[in-house]
């Protein structure tokens, strides 16, 4: 740390502004440790206060030595929050257009979901939210699994699949 460049941030207060090379190391301990996308990596080197043309050419190191690789950071993303927050295929995809992925590799990873799969997962989420739902009435209930499993990315039909 003792290279680092200490300059004022906007904020009016002093940071350490790290070398190309210490950047490199530390963006590629990073993505060793989980998968990223160029988004969180350029989002990381903005809070650096990395000059641009620096930026570029370390995402391109880090693309070349494979630490960042757009299609598998989709893979991987899409297989965590579907199996480990039980999310749907809309709010995942959702997710990752706010990452700024390609629309192609999306749909790639998101093709990769069994459907059938996905039902049971559903089927699994709303028979534990279905314990703590208070509602009067079976159709009250009914609606606010629903809206439950929508706010989770579900698509309607799916729901309709799961519940019956």
């Amino acid at each position: 740390m003792e290279n680092e460049k200490i300059i004022k941030s906007s904020k009016g207060v002093a940071r350490n502004t790290p070398t190309y090379e210490q950047a490199l190391h530390r963006l590629a301990a990073l993505c060793s440790r989980k998968e990223q996308c160029v988004s969180d990596i350029r989002t990381k080197m903005d809070a650096w206060e990395l000059v641009p043309a620096e930026q570029e050419k370390l995402l391109q190191h880090l693309q070349q030595e494979k630490f960042l690789d757009e299609q598998r950071f989709c893979a991987a993303f899409v297989h965590d929050k579907s199996l480990y927050s039980h999310w749907g295929v809309h709010k995942i995809r959702y997710e990752l257009k706010k990452k700024q992925l390609p629309d192609n590799l999306i749909s790639e990873a998101l093709g990769k979901l069994n459907p059938e799969e996905t039902i049971h997962r559903l089927r699994q989420l709303l028979t534990v939210k279905r314990k703590t739902v208070k509602g009067k009435t079976d159709y009250e209930i009914r609606l606010k699994l629903m809206r439950y499993a929508c706010g989770k990315g579900f698509s309607p039909e799916e729901v309709e699949k799961a519940l019956d």
